[in-house]
């Protein structure tokens, strides 16, 4: 290995503990801040993940992938009349240029069927997969701090917009 191998994994660790993290070379167009997954606690099978994206261009979430999980999806959380329900959706639009939030009670990333629980102090490795719109795909590889709250710095950012799913 090459000393520039040795340090990138620990730039990209102290990267994320400060809040950002980066995109893969091949999804740099897409902006990620405040991201974290939910700490669990032994027997919990499911939990979920949280961020705001900002895509340079218009795309569309359209997967995420966890090896800490058997199954990874985009959730949306709504109200049906005095009910909450939570389901996976297959796309989750990024207009350019502006934020969109994935936080508890709304889009979310939901982690299914855990391998292991998931501690606090620890990380997550997740690909999100994105479409353009011409259709090609692109992966953003991240590494996601584990927390039993929001990071400092993760709080809504004023004037966010959400996305809508498809």
């Amino acid at each position: 290995m090459t000393k520039n191998q040795w340090i990138s994994p620990f730039l990209v660790a102290a990267a994320l503990f400060a809040g950002n993290a980066f995109a893969h070379p091949e999804a740099a167009h897409v902006e990620v801040d405040g991201a974290w997954i939910r700490a669990t606690v032994p027997g919990q099978q499911g939990t979920g993940g949280f961020m705001r994206l900002k895509a340079k261009e218009a795309l569309t979430l359209v997967g995420v992938r966890s090896a800490a999980a058997g199954v990874a999806e985009v959730h949306e959380m709504k109200m049906d009349g005095d009910v909450m329900r939570m389901r996976a959706i297959s796309a989750l639009a990024l207009p350019a240029g502006q934020t969109v939030e994935l936080k508890s009670g709304g889009y979310h990333l939901m982690l299914q069927q855990l391998k292991a629980p998931l501690l606090k102090g620890s990380e997550v490795p997740v690909t999100l997969e994105f479409k353009d719109a011409k259709g090609e795909l692109s992966r953003l590889n991240l590494r996601l701090p584990v927390a039993t709250s929001a990071p400092a710095g993760a709080t809504p950012a004023a004037g966010h917009s959400h996305g809508h799913a498809h």
